[in-house]
């Protein structure tokens, strides 16, 4: 004990010098807007690097799981897929007609593949961060999906990496739709179970039932309508009783997320900058 105060006080000034250096280099970035956006690109690259070990490692022993889900999946999908072409063949006595739709269908956006390599699912604000940035054409505002579903929308960018919100997150509000129905509400997440999810301010004179889909409406200005959210589970009265609120059951598996796309619809691009006009012209009236 002796010695160790005696190494104190033989060198308690380099204890103060790194005390005063820590604070200062905090007072720096904390109250300086271009010294802080430094700290952070360069925090969140580092970051970044280290949270893509991390999940490459965690995808290397996961992968014999997720190849046999996505066998079974593409299985599906190809079962599908026949079936609908089939149908349409017989309808339009064209067979290369389901192609063409879905080529006009997907001409409108494009789509960037992404891994997750940092995801969060115990918190009321749930972020993910996906290996892609500026650098290969992310942008703010994109919406994000994945094989299954809804996603969430790009929140913060650098070079070689991106924040998400995903629905597991409080701020996230996701326009969506009844499918065939046309009645649309908001998507919110209330926090717990990350496999649940409540769309609010369906009217009352809206006709459906349990286990219907729901998907985007492509009234956000960032998903095109008809991706995947979930399904109708239960239905509850809104607290004033104008309206309806869902309970869906998200289609997304936000625990074994893996491979996820950006999409860049270029036409809603346009329209949220339209949008954007507008707004900043009433506000000056």
């Amino acid at each position: 004990m002796r010695n160790l105060i005696a190494f104190l006080a033989k060198y308690n000034h380099w204890f103060v010098f790194v005390l005063l250096e820590v604070v200062s280099m905090v007072l720096l970035f904390q109250f300086n807007n271009y010294q802080g956006s430094v700290w952070f690109t360069s925090a969140n690259t580092v970051t970044g690097k280290v949270y893509e070990w991390n999940s490459a490692v965690e995808s290397f022993f996961s992968l014999t799981k997720v190849n046999q889900e996505l066998t079974q999946r593409n299985l599906y999908l190809e079962q599908q897929v026949a079936k609908m072409q089939e149908s349409m063949a017989k309808k339009t006595q064209d067979i290369n007609y389901a192609h063409k739709l879905q080529m006009e269908v997907l001409s409108g956006f494009k789509v960037y593949p992404a891994k997750v390599i940092s995801n969060s699912l115990d918190k009321l604000d749930n972020l993910i961060t996906i290996d892609k940035g500026s650098a290969d054409g992310i942008r703010k505002d994109m919406g994000v999906a994945c094989g299954n579903g809804v996603v969430g929308v790009v929140y913060m960018v650098s070079p070689h990496y991106s924040i998400v919100i995903p629905i597991l997150n409080a701020r996230s509000h996701i326009s969506c739709m009844i499918r065939g129905r046309g009645y649309f509400g908001y998507l919110k997440w209330p926090g717990g179970d990350p496999t649940i999810a409540y769309v609010d301010d369906i009217p009352r004179h809206a006709r459906f039932k349990t286990g219907m889909s729901i998907v985007t409406s492509g009234y956000s200005s960032i998903f095109p309508p008809g991706i995947m959210v979930g399904k109708i589970k239960r239905v509850y009265n809104s607290p004033n009783g104008y309206s309806y609120r869902l309970m869906v059951e998200l289609a997304t598996d936000f625990s074994n997320l893996r491979d996820v796309c950006v999409i860049d619809n270029a036409p809603m691009e346009e329209r949220l900058e339209i949008m954007r006009a507008v707004q900043d012209s009433l506000k000056t009236r």
